[in-house]
């Protein structure tokens, strides 16, 4: 605490005798005539990052920028004799990453961890991701924060991607949507998002190197939509280079991307910040438009000097990054003198995080009716290791450092039903040996990045499950799977269940079976895993997601009743790993020997495995359901898929145009006996002479009721723009929309849809 107060009365000091001797200061002069006042030196360094601590050695600037908030991922250099204050960057898509300790004092900075990106993007609902943007921002702007590196919108190419739970889904309009909702939410409290990772970026191996091969028409449908979407919509105040190469230039390198098409076509104003360490060529990375190195280091400064020295790079390209720099700080509360009061309400944003959690939990399996459970349970048996150390979030920078998490269990008990002590026992005895065994390697710098190492899975003897029965109403088993930065999922392992957990499933549910009782299964997962060789045998499935720390609180409250389940897949789970259209154009085999070298374990070494210097994207837009429906290939569970414990009725469907635009209306009615929400979706279909291979159908609008009481009704209506229908021409180098007749259906989910309209569009 000395040094920092040693440091701000620097800056005051230096402040004052520059505004005595009539330098510009910034937010008094120009931004014009601040950069016309600075030095060549003094422009780099605000281009370069403070560094970050525990990878920069024992920098002093790192030291007391970082202590501004303790945790945080980065800050800018401040530059005290223009008034240029350092403003700080944290992690991230779940909610703040900060310290939740800090030295000199008792007091506590824990922030909420919210629910993972697939449950939110889960819900439909874009005006309650706003509701929880606008929580978390409020926790970025009281704890001192001026950027949130969030929302992640990567397209969900394969379910092998470490960290798919930070990102929204395989379709680029829905994961555009929900982050536009993210970024309105967060920036309606005066600080700033970073939209990332821009582009491309979807998969973890060989995360900073590796080259995505893809069609222009591609990049442009399918992995650059969703980020036109948010930059048109919501207008972010910053955007993040992603580490890899696409088409053999770096991301962050690569003026087509960052000038050309960001700011030049989609008119994007803000700040480009690269990912952490990311790109490889400083000088290339501002010319090409990355206004800010992150985190930064001195090398990076002394090659933009060099570079302006040798004249491969332009003083006025800096300037140019350096006025986009001034005026993101001119916006942040640092700069703005904001009152942080280090004291968010903790209390009020936990149950923002419980009841959104709900909404996005999905229903998957419903047997005869087995959910909602029925009043006469009262005791149940809750098995697997999760059902007591569930899973909140991912790892890595999605993380956060809450101060607890609830667990299945707990959540029961808080609902008041009461646990089996015989399977509570068994598991917690378990868990604890397990944990001794596997205690982390803290001396990885990684390794509060990484996954733990979680207990291994058991199955109880025969004779303990029958016991078990007879003293229990009803069986929960929770399936639980983590993953996040650095590592991609392995085969089989993670995306497939292991020997073990097939056979917990099939030996709990036949033993409660045998006594007339019930088996669910809850899966306490980030992202997509195999479920056609299993989901019969239970009675019931319920994807619960990674839903923040109210998470056992969450649950029973769907297993209950109290909230009806209207949660729909945002992505699509295939039938098998091989049937996914990049199963082969992904670098699956090389998981496992990457995973134990980053984890300090043997000394392969995944350079030297092929096939992860590049990804060839070879199936092009045919990604998620728009390959399965296009190619008639059958899916567990489709995209948009999700069951309620209500049934909706569909009515009345129209259509008409309107400008440039065609509006659909469509009635929806609860016909069941519980009220609940229903989401429509709206599908496209091209005409049958269409100039380009399309999918069978796309998916150009959605909505979600209010909540129906049984027998009521509600009449949504679906807009989609006329320039929404179009596809890119790589050869005219432009959108074009196709003439003829256009199917607007209107879908429960992506393969069954409950009306269709046809217009002609000329």
């Amino acid at each position: 605490m000395k040094r920092l107060w040693i440091y701000t009365m620097a800056t005051l000091l230096l402040t004052l005798t520059a505004c005595e001797q009539g330098v510009p200061q910034l937010g008094k002069n120009t931004v014009d005539d601040v950069v016309a006042a600075m030095t060549l030196n003094e422009k780099v360094t605000l281009l370069i990052g403070t560094g970050m601590a525990g990878f920069m050695g024992d920098s002093a600037v790192v030291g007391e920028t970082q202590s501004l908030v303790p945790g945080a991922a980065g800050t800018t250099h401040p530059i005290p004799r223009l008034g240029i204050p350092a403003i700080v960057l944290a992690d991230g898509p779940a909610g703040l990453r900060i310290s939740p300790t800090r030295e000199g004092t008792n007091d506590t900075y824990y922030c909420t961890a919210f629910p993972v990106a697939t449950l939110l993007a889960s819900t439909w609902n874009t005006d309650l991701v706003e509701h929880v943007g606008k929580a978390m921002g409020n926790e970025v702007l009281e704890y001192g924060v001026d950027v949130l590196l969030a929302p992640a919108l990567n397209i969900h190419r394969n379910p092998l991607c470490g960290r798919n739970f930070e990102y929204y889904s395989e379709d680029p309009l829905l994961a555009g949507l929900m982050a536009s909702a993210m970024t309105k939410g967060v920036q309606s409290n005066g600080v700033g998002v970073s939209l990332k990772h821009f582009a491309a970026n979807n998969q973890e191996t060989n995360r900073m190197g590796n080259d995505s091969r893809v069609s222009e028409r591609a990049l442009r449908e399918i992995y650059l939509k969703g980020f036109e979407i948010a930059v048109k919509e919501a207008n972010p105040w910053t955007v993040m280079s992603s580490y890899n190469k696409i088409n053999g230039t770096y991301a962050s390198e690569s003026r087509t991307l960052l000038t050309d098409i960001l700011r030049s076509t989609w008119n994007f104003e803000g700040v480009v910040m690269t990912d952490w360490f990311g790109g490889r060529n400083p000088a290339d990375q501002v010319h090409a438009g990355n206004d800010l190195l992150m985190p930064g280091r001195a090398e990076q400064g002394k090659a933009i000097i060099a570079a302006i020295e040798d004249g491969t790079l332009s003083v006025e390209d800096v300037d140019v990054n350096v006025k986009r720099i001034l005026n993101l700080i001119l916006e942040t509360p640092r700069f703005k003198g904001y009152a942080y009061s280090n004291k968010p309400n903790l209390e009020a944003h936990a149950q923002i995080t419980r009841n959104s959690a709900t909404e996005g939990m999905v229903l998957l399996e419903n047997k005869a009716n087995t959910l909602p459970l029925q009043s006469g349970i009262k005791t149940v048996a809750a098995y697997g290791i999760t059902s007591y150390d569930f899973i909140a979030g991912g790892t890595g920078s999605g993380d956060v450092n809450e101060a607890y998490t609830v667990s299945l269990f707990e959540g029961l008990e808080n609902a008041g039903y009461t646990i089996e002590k015989d399977v509570e026992s068994l598991y917690e005895n378990h868990i604890q040996a397990e944990n001794e065994k596997n205690k982390p390697d803290e001396s990885n710098p990684l390794a509060a990045f990484l996954p733990k190492n979680r207990p291994s899975e058991f199955v109880p003897t025969t004779a303990q499950l029958a016991q078990h029965a007879s003293r229990s109403d009803v069986a929960l088993i929770t399936i639980g799977r983590n993953s996040g930065e650095f590592a991609d999922r392995v085969l089989p392992g993670d995306f497939e269940l292991t020997d073990v957990e097939q056979q917990l499933i099939k030996a709990v549910t036949q033993a409660f079976h045998k006594q007339g009782k019930k088996a669910i299964v809850i899966l306490n997962i980030g992202g997509v895993i195999e479920t056609a060789s299993w989901k019969a045998i239970p009675d019931a499935i319920l994807l619960a997601w990674q839903a923040g720390q109210e998470s056992g609180n969450s649950v029973a409250d769907v297993l209950t009743g109290k909230v009806n389940p209207s949660g729909r897949l945002p992505m699509t789970f295939p039938n098998s790993y091989w049937d996914v259209p990049s199963a082969n154009n992904f670098p699956y085999e090389v998981l496992a020997d990457q995973r134990r070298n980053l984890m300090g374990g043997d000394e392969a070494s995944a350079k030297e495995v092929k096939n992860i210097d590049y990804t060839d994207y070879t199936e092009g837009i045919f990604v998620g359901y728009r390959y399965y429906e296009t190619d008639r290939k059958l899916v567990s569970y489709p995209f948009g898929y999700g069951l309620s414990y209500s049934t909706f009725e569909y009515t009345n469907p129209t259509i008409k145009q309107v400008d440039k635009a065609f509006e659909c209306t469509i009635d929806v009615k609860n016909i069941g006996t519980l009220s609940g929400k229903a989401v429509v979706q709206l599908y496209v279909a091209a005409p049958e002479n269409k100039a380009l291979a399309k999918p069978l159908r796309e998916l150009r609008a959605f909505a979600k009721t209010s909540e129906l009481q049984p027998g009521t009704s509600e009449t949504i209506t679906l807009r989609v723009n006329t320039d929404a229908l179009a596809s890119y021409d790589e050869h005219r180098e432009a959108w074009v929309v196709d003439k003829g007749l256009y199917q607007f259906c209107i879908g429960q989910n992506a393969h069954d849809m409950v009306a269709q309209i046809n217009i002609s569009v000329n």
